[in-house]
């Protein structure tokens, strides 16, 4: 076991988004994605590559027999003393072939969170005073919850949080967090209809991905609440983009967004990482035709760089965010 185990150390110490461990031709790879890019890692053989996909799916609880139907899984990996949230999807090709993905989940803890500029933690902080919809966006790992929790933190001493994630993340006593739970058929949905009953003051909701859940989060930011959630966007211009997708109308944004924030982590100079964020205070028709990172991001990415907070390379890398 010792080393399939490795196969994942190795992953997570290269802080992988991914790892996919797929057949081709008479063997199988074991292909990492690290910043959006698809690395090959090594070639083992057939019975490796099954027997790595078997011991993934025992820990993760998967059915180990069963190569060809699609299944989804979950576990969490220690590595030392960092815990990683792992997700898992297999299934098998018309040769009876299986592959497996491994998605991994970083927690950026409050010790290990550091902003680039930290006068832009005061303007976030501004638009909690507000009521509304600020939603997140940004790549796995990018912070995006720890951000959430931080900002919520400063209103649970006065307010009620409630959480609703899948699966949560962190533990925080001060919130009521609920955690999705398919089999039960407690979706997103369902959590969001019975949080409305318990008349939270603030919503914090994982990941808005489907248009039911798009539904409740408005009809919670428009009924009161100060909700705070992520959504699958490139930047903020395209948050929009992605709301339109999940059937809200257009006409809603301007009155219900409160704010858009897109982050990523950035390498420091000498070492360790910062939080970077560009932020969309409120949404306006105008909002609707721009594309791409706002003029204030490439002005903060120029001003860390002339500052030796991170290099030419960081720069350029993070320039489209």
């Amino acid at each position: 076991m010792k080393g399939f185990e490795k196969e994942i150390a190795v992953a997570i110490g290269r802080r992988a988004a991914d790892l996919y461990i797929l057949p081709y031709k008479k063997y199988y790879q074991l292909l990492i994605t690290c910043q959006g890019q698809l690395e090959l890692v090594k070639e083992v053989s057939p019975d490796y590559g099954q027997r790595l996909i078997s011991f993934l799916k025992y820990q993760a609880d998967m059915a180990v027999s069963e190569h060809r139907r699609p299944q989804l899984g979950a576990m969490e990996w220690q590595r030392g003393p960092e815990i990683v949230n792992l997700r898992l999807s297999s299934v098998g090709d018309y040769q009876g072939r299986e592959s497996l993905v491994v998605r991994f989940i970083y927690h950026l803890s409050p010790a290990n969170y550091h902003l680039l500029f930290p006068d832009q933690w005061c303007m976030l902080k501004k638009l909690l005073k507000q009521r509304g919809l600020i939603l997140f966006a940004g790549p796995m790992g990018s912070g995006k919850t720890t951000t959430m929790y931080q900002l919520a933190r400063e209103l649970s001493d006065q307010q009620v949080v409630m959480t609703i994630e899948d699966p949560v993340e962190i533990h925080e006593p001060s919130f009521i967090q609920l955690q999705v739970n398919e089999l039960a058929g407690m979706d997103y949905q369902q959590l969001l209809r019975l949080g409305l009953r318990h008349r939270p003051d603030v919503f914090i909701i994982g990941e808005i991905r489907d248009p039911e859940t798009a539904t409740m989060t408005i009809r919670a930011a428009l009924s009161g609440h100060l909700v705070l959630g992520t959504v699958h966007a490139q930047n903020v211009y395209g948050v929009g983009a992605r709301l339109a997708q999940l059937g809200v109308p257009v006409e809603y944004l301007p009155q219900v967004l409160s704010g858009i924030c897109y982050q990523r982590l950035l390498p420091q100079q000498p070492s360790g990482q910062a939080v970077l964020f560009d932020l969309l205070p409120g949404w306006k028709e105008e909002s609707a035709v721009k594309r791409g990172m706002t003029d204030e991001w490439g002005k903060r990415l120029t001003a860390a760089y002339e500052q030796g907070k991170i290099s030419a390379a960081t720069q350029a890398a993070f320039a489209q965010g």
